[in-house]
């Protein structure tokens, strides 16, 4: 009876094992479905400085894996004036952006790895499955609700500033910014 049982418990034990095994495994999901749970590195501050002078800074989510740059602005609603997405391509390539899943139009900014605006496309259309080519070698692609590049000035030429880029430091200061942070709220009074 002893071994009646360990050898019945042995062969469901074994059973399992197989079964186990050949199980297929449950294929991932399409980063670009709705459901899918991508979550974006960020936001960081890009800062963009025009070749009039002025200076923007727009709070990025950073899409630098595979998976994220497939979903993009995908599923969204809206994209808030001040915020974007930054597109990391390293090495540098040749990208082409397209709407597929966008819900908004976007403008789209291709900067060269040395931070360079080489090129942008305003008011890209939403739901497009067009390719919209950067036609040059680039390190990054930011991408503003639509009408926020104009709205900002930017122009081919203007300069892109980010880690990625390699060119993130601040901009000098006067000696005297900031002296009216130190002071402790009772001075500054």
């Amino acid at each position: 009876m002893r071994n009646l049982l360990l050898s019945s418990l042995l062969a469901l034990g074994l059973a399992g094992a197989v079964s186990a095994q050949t199980a297929t495994p449950e294929p991932a999901l399409d980063p670009t479905a709705q459901e899918a749970p991508i979550s974006f590195g960020g936001p960081d501050p890009v800062r963009i400085e025009t070749a009039s002078g002025d200076t923007h800074v727009i709070m990025a989510e950073l899409a630098t894996t595979l998976e994220q740059k497939q979903r993009g602005m995908m599923w969204r609603g809206a994209v808030a004036p001040g915020t974007g997405m930054l597109f990391q391509y390293a090495p540098p390539e040749s990208a082409a952006m397209w709407m597929r899943n966008t819900l908004v139009d976007l403008d789209i900014i291709f900067v060269a790895p040395d931070g360079e605006i080489v090129k942008i496309i305003a008011f890209a259309q939403a739901e497009s499955l067009r390719s919209l080519p950067a036609e040059a070698l680039v390190a990054g692609v930011l991408e503003l609700g639509a009408g926020q590049a104009i709205e900002l000035g930017l122009r081919p030429g203007d300069s892109v500033h980010h880690a990625i880029f390699g060119n993130d430091s601040e901009p000098d200061m006067p000696a005297d910014a900031g002296v009216a942070a130190e002071e402790s709220p009772t001075e500054a009074q």
